[in-house]
């Protein structure tokens, strides 16, 4: 079997939640299930943005399709 390609861009919105834990901060994608954690609000979120991507590349594996390179933006 080929692996499938998706053409056009697809736009989703995630929400990241962060709170204080007692051993550092906890980003969380309630949509994913995706969490990740750091010392700092910005390192957990900059890890949750990493584990995201590679979430996703791994989701298209998955599903057979060509990996393409997740692209996240922020926005507040």
């Amino acid at each position: 079997m080929l692996p499938r390609v998706v053409t056009g861009m697809l736009t989703y919105k995630l929400t990241a939640t962060i709170w204080k834990e007692p051993e550092g901060y906890v980003a969380k994608c309630s949509e994913l299930g995706v969490a990740s954690a750091g010392d700092s609000p910005s390192d957990a979120l900059a890890n949750w943005k990493e584990a995201t991507e590679l979430y996703l590349e791994n989701v298209a594996l998955i599903a057979g399709l060509i990996p393409i390179k997740p692209f996240l933006q922020f926005s507040s």
